[in-house]
């Protein structure tokens, strides 16, 4: 079973519209029912946006921990207020209370006080989702606002797609990784077979496309490239694939700038599906020729 994750250094690059389509070409050929998908990208999630899934099963995802005081047992000596250094516990109303916000569970609240009126409770920190797409299994998941270990719950969602995938023995787990180079990326990228870099030809694109390759090298994954909107800046392009060119990094494919792109997101769904003879769709499918047979060695291409 291979794991291909597909990654950006910055979120907007069209990296959840690529994973869909990669989606949509595999349920077209001959790795139909052979292939599990999730959405690792769990800060902001819209795979399912595209893919319309049915929901299955849904579970509370429990994070970190926060401070919560005892009213009937506080007598109110500001202990607890006196060791917080993050701010977090005031005194209003003759009470002292805890905002769960600013808490960062170092538990120093609970250590002091006196009258062991504070304890440690779990929070509810985002919900997991099992669901059916028209082009197979999903697993994804949304993190609530302000709230951390979204690589906790990045480890989930892989590890779930990963065990049906081994237990259905599934050919291939298609992952739509986080942006960035931070927790959540590290913990998408473990144990992933190859990653595709979804680059933009700008400054900022060129610039984060650097640091997530790093992050890639870093844990022993091999990553290829493919930059998306290549025709509007031609020079970013011919940079990039100078740069992949001289660090030994295959730049499998140009996607062009394609407004079929944004209706087929409107429309809730995978472009090639939406118009597969569109610039951007017979781009994509090249991309799709090229690295997935090759990284599960399948000789057959998309029909």
């Amino acid at each position: 079973m291979k794991q291909l994750i597909i990654l950006s250094g910055k979120g907007g690059t069209g990296k959840t519209s690529i994973t869909a389509a990669f989606a949509h070409l595999t349920a077209q050929s001959e790795l139909a029912g052979k292939v599990i998908l999730a959405d690792a990208d769990v800060d902001a999630a819209n795979l399912e946006l595209v893919l319309q899934p049915k929901l299955i099963e849904q579970q509370d995802f429990k994070g970190g921990k926060v401070a919560v005081i005892n009213q009937n047992t506080c007598t109110s000596c500001g202990n607890c207020e006196t060791v917080c250094r993050f701010d977090a516990i005031n005194y209003a109303d003759g009470l002292y209370v805890i905002d769960p916000i600013a808490c960062d569970g170092c538990a120093a609240c609970v250590y002091q006080c006196p009258t062991q009126s504070i304890a440690m409770q779990e929070q509810i920190a985002g919900k997991f989702y099992f669901s059916e797409s028209r082009y197979g299994p999903l697993y994804h998941a949304n993190l609530f606002p302000g709230q951390e270990n979204s690589g906790k719950l990045v480890t989930l969602v892989k590890q779930r797609a990963r065990l049906q995938a081994l237990d259905e023995n599934r050919e291939l787990v298609i992952v739509d990784g986080p942006p960035g180079i931070g927790c959540p990326v590290i913990s998408a990228v473990s144990g992933a077979s190859l990653a595709l870099i979804v680059a933009e030809p700008t400054v900022a694109g060129v610039h984060d496309m650097h640091r997530v390759l790093q992050t890639v090298k870093h844990f022993g994954v091999r990553a290829v490239v493919c930059i998306n909107k290549a025709d509007i800046y031609p020079s970013g392009a011919d940079e990039i694939e100078a740069f992949c060119r001289e660090s030994g990094i295959e730049t499998v494919g140009k996607i062009p700038f394609d407004l079929t792109v944004a209706s087929a997101m409107v429309a809730g769904e995978a472009v090639t599906a939406f118009r597969p003879e569109s610039a951007s769709s017979v781009a994509i499918t090249q991309i799709w020729e090229k690295i997935i047979p090759s990284l599960i060695n399948l000789e057959s291409k998309v029909s």
